[in-house]
């Protein structure tokens, strides 16, 4: 279930982040809407991994599509280490 509260809790910001776990953000609301995410970091930085790893797929899908030349795995591993 999802951890939902209004923006106004902040208030009281230690209660609020209590709740913030991996896998599990807290959503804050203001009027009654969405308005921020609070997440653990160890998730953000998941969620930033995979958003370049999807990156770097769809650049390799596009390179493969068109016929460019393939990379070496190293030349990969130095693209995903950068």
């Amino acid at each position: 279930m999802p951890n939902i509260k209004p923006v106004s809790d902040l208030r009281n910001y230690n209660e609020v982040l209590k709740g913030v776990t991996v896998g599990e953000p807290v959503f804050l609301t203001k009027n009654g809407r969405g308005k921020f995410a609070i997440l653990d970091i160890k998730e953000y930085e998941k969620t930033q991994a995979t958003i370049k790893l999807l990156s770097e797929l769809m650049e390799a899908e596009k390179a493969v599509k068109s016929g460019d030349e393939w990379l070496s795995a190293e030349q990969v591993r130095k693209s995903l280490e950068g």
